[in-house]
């Protein structure tokens, strides 16, 4: 898995409307926007849920407020597992607006990630990976009562009520931020 951070350069296209853009020159790369007031009450990423094929490279960038995109990990902070077992963790520094942090993902399966910062408000995403399995498509609260699971954090209510459904990014491939 690779991770690296950028500063903000090459545009890109568009597709779809829906916020993802894959910079002309790097086939597989899709955008997805950190976005938010200057107060930190409104912010999100755009698009929330997407689908993608194994070996697909995600670019976070940040456009407005500061933020990161973290994978719901016991690695990061003791969040509970919500990636697939073998997909290494990530967890990007904060991100300053024109800034931006890719990943390419090649385990199949859904992953949960959100923004260490905005967690609490709700800024949260999900990705599927080819096929939607993993504990990121089981209930929030799987581990528990698992020797696992004993010194894991859950996911907050606000986050847990944000993320789009599986079934709805499998139907859609691209889910919007709402209300963003």
């Amino acid at each position: 898995m690779l991770t690296r951070r950028h500063l903000a350069g090459a545009g890109g296209l568009l597709l779809a409307g829906l916020g993802i853009r894959a910079a002309s020159a790097e086939a597989g790369v899709v955008e997805i926007r950190m976005i938010g007031d200057e107060e930190g009450g409104h912010v999100g990423f755009d698009p929330i849920g997407l689908f993608l094929q194994p070996g697909q490279t995600v670019r976070w960038r940040c456009e407005a407020n500061y933020h990161t995109t973290t994978a719901y990990h016991p690695a990061n902070g003791d969040h509970s597992l919500r990636i697939p077992r073998s997909a290494k963790p990530w967890g990007s520094e904060v991100l300053l607006p024109g800034e931006s942090f890719q990943v390419m993902l090649t385990v199949e399966g859904v992953y949960d990630y959100f923004c260490a910062p905005h967690e609490q408000a709700g800024m949260v995403g999900r990705l599927i990976v080819g096929k939607p399995i993993g504990p990121g498509s089981m209930p929030f609260d799987w581990f528990k009562g698992s020797m696992e699971g004993r010194n894991w954090s859950g996911v907050p209510p606000e986050a847990r009520a944000a993320f789009p459904s599986i079934t709805d990014i499998m139907a859609r491939k691209a889910v919007p931020a709402r209300g963003l």
